[in-house]
């Protein structure tokens, strides 16, 4: 089966290829380093001799955040190694880069390599790498393959498996199940997605809770946050962040009718390629808007109702400015996104009937007053115009916040102590 799959990916890497170029028409990282995804590297970033190497992959933006506590962690426990950072997507490369460029002689960034054997033989000859860490859902048939080949310990980080995911990859069962029994030791959200993976095939399963809770939110973000806070001036700010494709154009309609009074909208979209379009949505509908990419430093114009959010890697500051947060990809049938960063900054949180891939979070952070469920954009925007008005609601809600992602903190720790069990053995 997986001879096939490996086939598969052949016949289709032409139109691989070419989607990827046509995506770097918005987003010009794409067409960056395409050597690097057919398992093609600089001599440059080979692995020294007397340097160990610990792989860690974070396929987007969101893993790449989450792993930052693990990163950290790694760097200190082992001085005498060297970490290499791959992603699949421009935007996480970017996140890496921006989090990790202070540690530019110890952290070596670099696309993976699409998922065939020749590739990943390549890959894992070039660097070397003494334990992979695959965070979160990544489960690659021909990397784990490889790594089991060569005795490369795999380790899958802040794992969790939603049901839905657990039914697409048994339907798969013969290629998965082969992948799953090859990863060495799982570290899962929770006790759910622990049984869930079990399911897979994986036998070494371990509940070691969310890296995401032991993300501290950065100084410098919380000022710009202050800072931005201070440019929008007296008004109460409702966040809408991570929206994905399909919500806004419910959020603009609901917004219509909505008691908001003078309340300012922040739409961040979850994709940086549909900045534009959300954009054109707006002015579509004759609503007044600004761009936090053209805002500067000066104060937002009184007559403004949405603030665009079109600015990479200030979603902390977002929080830090917001009076209430609204998760995206919970209006709709996606999944949900990250709670944990608006609770880790003591804010209000607000989600849709859709957040099965952050179920058990979300359902917790319900149970402790931080976050309230909505069941569309009307509801959403009418609920946020209460907490608006209501001062003590607001507060109440964001001091919960605050105590649930404090009470879940040490994921982190954990985790580091199955890597080095895993390093020891390697």
């Amino acid at each position: 089966m997986r001879a096939l799959y490996s086939a598969l990916w052949w016949l289709a890497l032409p139109l691989v290829l070419g989607r990827l170029w046509w995506r770097g028409r918005r987003e010009p990282g794409y067409r960056r380093h395409v050597a690097e995804r057919l398992g093609f590297y600089p001599r440059s970033s080979a692995n020294p001799s007397t340097q160990a190497t610990i792989w860690v992959h974070a396929v987007s933006v969101g893993e790449t955040r989450a792993a930052e506590p693990l990163v950290e962690a790694l760097l200190r426990a082992y001085p005498d190694h060297r970490i290499l950072l791959t992603h699949m997507t421009a935007t996480g490369r970017a996140t890496g880069h921006a989090l990790f460029g202070k540690h530019a002689s110890r952290v070596v960034q670099s696309f993976l390599p699409y998922d065939t054997g020749w590739m990943m033989q390549r890959f894992i000859r070039h660097f070397r790498p003494r334990l992979c860490v695959l965070m979160e859902t990544e489960v690659w048939p021909n990397l784990i393959a490889q790594c089991k080949r060569r005795g490369i310990p795999v380790v899958l980080a802040n794992a969790r498996l939603s049901e839905r995911s657990l039914r697409k990859a048994q339907k798969l069962q013969s290629l998965m199940g082969e992948a799953a029994r090859g990863i060495s030791c799982v570290a899962a959200q929770t006790d759910a997605d622990a049984q869930r993976i079990r399911q897979l095939g994986v036998a070494n399963v371990h509940v070691t809770g969310s890296i995401k809770f032991d993300v501290t939110p950065p100084e410098d973000a919380l000022a710009k946050g202050a800072a931005l806070r201070q440019q929008i001036g007296p008004r109460s700010v409702l966040l809408c962040a991570s929206t994905r494709e399909g919500e806004e154009e419910l959020i603009l309609d609901a917004l219509a009718t909505a008691d908001m009074a003078d309340a300012l909208l922040v739409i961040v979209p979850r994709h940086p390629q549909r900045f534009d379009e959300v954009a054109r949505m707006i002015a579509a509908r004759g609503i007044a808007l600004q761009h936090r990419s053209a805002l500067g430093s000066a104060p937002l114009h009184a007559d403004t109702r949405i603030l665009l959010g079109d600015s990479m890697g200030e979603m902390f500051a977002y929080y830090a400015a917001c009076d209430v947060a609204f998760i995206g990809g919970s209006l709709l049938p996606l999944g949900g996104q990250n709670l944990i960063e608006a609770c880790a900054v003591g804010k209000p949180v607000l989600i849709g009937l859709h957040t099965f891939n952050f179920g058990t979070v979300s359902e917790d952070a319900i149970a402790a007053g931080a976050a309230m469920r909505v069941t569309d954009a009307q509801a959403m925007l009418a609920r946020s115009g209460r907490l608006l008005r209501d001062h003590d609601e607001r507060a109440a809600m964001g001091e919960n916040a605050l105590v649930f992602s404090r009470h879940h903190r040490g994921a982190t720790a954990r985790t580091l102590a199955l890597l080095t069990t895993m390093l020891a053995s390697a």
